[in-house]
């Protein structure tokens, strides 16, 4: 790991990058990592020390699409990445560059600079990251290669600010004395935020004695000082390294100036008497008595917005897990769930197994804190063993945490579950913290209440589908099939395609392909009846054209408002031939036994639904033994950036260059072509036949 923070070091010192980011994929993980961070605390870049590889971040989008990303400016950032805008509202310029080399994706680098950098990279920037993009590659190969690859580390390692050379004693002495002798106050900050320095003149404003400051953050230790406002402009000085400042009343009259100058090393403070007081007619707003820090609010709305884009279930304790555990501080976390009376784990990170077998299914008659949280709806805050043991006397101290928090999961006044929080240090759960703790319990319940519900709808819709899909493909003597059928990549929508193979009379057989227009229940509905019609017509051993013909007036009939693509081939095995007819469907390609692959271009027939006396040609052309027939839907070929007809083509060239002999090895070699080329956003149906010599 030494190696790759020279690495970081090198790529942030001759770019001149503030902050510095080293994320690594892991082997069979679609999450980067985070392991190294440069110009930055830990508790900063807590949000995203684990990023799943589908997430919309920038360095997500740099490894993903293998591909830099640059932002510059702050509405470049809001606009695309408002998860990021939200969290850091600050001005600064941003770059995600991925890691590969040897034919591998490895990990990614995210660099900053203050708002001064130009719009763009120049070229000698980019071609430093280029070059460290290329040497973090070769370091992680190598130790792959050796049989032992980096891991990624528990927590991210903080890489050090360069050294600033030694100072003269006694230019140093005399720095001291100068700043003794300064009648305003001045202090310095580390990148962490704890103080380092603060003269005579700094400590007598803010009314302390120095040795209860170093070392420790100001807004921690001064009650007035808490103000989300200062730690607000800390995190601004530190991400943006620009010069800020702000004003705050030192109790119980007292107005300061805090103006604060940042550089990669750390932060100076210069602290004087306000020169203006606020203005006499701001209402006068009470102040509680524990406010809460800016970060903490920062990492609820980061959390908020992560939330909001969850679907499932899954997703949803793994946004929990991998926020609150980094962001605000328990040492595990337990998502319980009620499921037919019992309290069920539905995720949980750093609980033992063992812990987690012995309360799974808990019944909600036990008398456990977990319980009692869910079905009283009251959050219970336990600072020590000794307290929890004194509500539940019965309570084992099994998992060697140190303190505890049960929060009640309730939407609209039913009960979802509990989220329980443990912690390795004793906590006094102040009622600031208390508060929001119980805000983030509300949000994790919002969004599990809606991924519950998603998840089952999407159970339904999948079992919709599969239920009017055909489960396996007849046996057909004399013909190779292979079928693929698979589902947009995201929501819950119902797909429309479908595809049918129907033997018929003398060796002959019809395969059928269609696409029914909408992604619901309605399209799935008329899916059913479309194929239903398809094999019902097929059977009877009417012609492809005709078929499409009387389908067509069905629908036409049935007056749905909703249309649908259709391709008939009509296949006589014994005469080496096929019969098509097209509905407005994506034209078929044909493999000969030559190998070379070509689109069949069939005389076009209208859309199914739209005008009951619509014509649909038949086309003959030859299907002699060897050859490989290629039906699909749009979903294969079809993306907003790329020519139906190029796309369609480039598919051809892939169905020649194949070199499989099996037709279900050449099924996914298509479906592996489509992922690449592009993304999908739409279902993908594929009927692959091919005559026996």
């Amino acid at each position: 790991m030494a190696l790759l923070d020279d690495v970081l070091a090198e790529a942030m010192r001759d770019t001149k990058a503030s902050v510095g980011l080293l994320y690594l994929l892991q082997p069979e993980e679609r999450v980067l990592w985070l392991v190294l961070a440069g110009g930055v605390s830990e508790r900063l870049a807590a949000p995203w020390a684990r990023i799943p590889l589908d997430a919309a971040f920038p360095v997500a989008d740099a490894v993903r699409d293998r591909h830099p990303v640059w932002l510059g400016s702050q509405e470049d950032i809001a606009r695309r990445y408002p998860r990021v805008g939200i969290v850091l509202p600050y001005d600064f310029k941003l770059t995600a560059a991925p890691i590969t080399g040897h034919g591998t994706v490895w990990g990614g680098f995210v660099l900053l600079w203050p708002v001064w950098h130009p719009p763009g990279l120049s070229t000698a920037e980019q071609e430093t990251i280029d070059a460290c993009c290329r040497r973090a590659a070769a370091i992680l190969h190598q130790a792959a290669d050796s049989g032992h690859p980096l891991h990624a580390p528990d927590e991210p390692r903080i890489v050090p600010p360069p050294h600033p050379r030694d100072a003269d004693p006694v230019q140093a002495a005399a720095a001291l004395s100068f700043t003794a002798r300064l009648p305003v106050g001045c202090c310095a900050l580390d990148l962490e935020g704890r103080l380092t320095f603060i003269n005579a003149a700094g400590a007598d404003l803010i009314g302390a004695a120095s040795g209860s400051l170093l070392g420790h953050r100001p807004w921690e230790v001064l009650r007035w000082l808490r103000d989300p406002m200062f730690e607000d402009r800390y995190r601004a000085a530190v991400v943006s390294r620009q010069p800020t400042s702000f004003t705050v009343r030192r109790p119980p009259d007292a107005w300061l100036l805090f103006q604060l100058y940042p550089d990669d090393s750390g932060i100076s403070v210069h602290i004087t008497p306000a020169d203006r007081l606020p203005s006499a007619t701001a209402p006068h707003l009470p102040r509680p008595a524990e406010p809460i820090g800016a970060t903490a609010l920062y990492h609820l709305t980061h959390l908020a917005t992560a939330l909001a884009e969850a679907a499932g279930v899954h997703d949803v304790v793994e946004l929990a897990a991998d926020q609150i555990v980094p962001a605000f501080g328990p040492k595990a976390l337990a998502l319980l769930t009620v499921d037919a009376g019992r309290l069920c784990i539905t995720g949980h990170r750093g609980c033992s197994a063992e812990l987690t077998a012995h309360f799974e299914a808990t019944p909600m008659t036990s008398d456990t804190p977990a319980v009692h949280a869910v079905t009283t709806g009251t959050a219970a805050f336990f600072p020590t063993f000794a307290d929890l043991r004194k509500a539940y006397p019965p309570a084992v101290d099994q998992d060697e945490m140190a303190s505890w928090a049960f929060l009640p999961l309730i939407v609209s006044g039913r009960p979802v579950g509990t989220l329980v929080l443990a912690y390795g240090l004793p906590r006094i759960f102040p009622p600031a913290e208390r508060a929001l703790l119980t805000s983030l319990a509300g949000l994790i319940a919002q969004a599990l209440d809606r991924a519950r519900l998603y998840d089952a709808k999407n159970a339904l819709a999948h079992s919709l589908q599969a239920g009017l899909l055909p489960r396996t493909l007849p046996h057909i003597p004399g013909l190779e099939t292979a079928a693929r059928y698979r589902p947009a990549g995201h929501g819950i929508d119902i797909g429309g395609d479908f595809y049918d193979l129907i033997p018929c009379a003398n060796g002959t057989v019809v395969v059928v392909i269609g696409d029914v227009q909408g992604h619901d229940t309605s399209a799935a509905a008329l899916m059913g009846q479309v194929r239903t019609a398809v094999r019902a017509h097929a059977t009877a051993g009417s012609s492809p054209g005709d078929v499409l013909a009387r389908t067509n007036r069905l629908l036409t009939d049935l007056d749905t408002g909703l249309f649908a693509s259709c391709l008939i081939a009509h296949l006589d095995l014994p005469r080496h031939r096929a019969l098509l007819a097209t509905a407005g469907h994506p034209p078929p390609l044909l493999r000969r036994p030559s190998g070379r692959a070509g689109t069949l271009r069939l005389s076009p027939g209208l859309l199914l639904g739209i005008d009951a006396d619509s014509d649909y040609p038949t086309t003959e052309v030859p299907l002699p033994p060897g050859a490989v027939l290629a039906l699909y839907t749009d979903g294969l070929v079809e993306t907003p950036t790329t020519d139906i007809d190029d796309a369609t083509t480039a598919l051809a060239h892939r169905l020649t260059s194949a070199q499989h002999g099996n037709l279900e090895a050449l099924a996914d070699s298509l479906l592996d072509h489509a992922d690449r080329s592009a993304p999908r956003h739409d279902d993908i149906a594929l009927l692959l036949v091919r005559p026996h010599r």
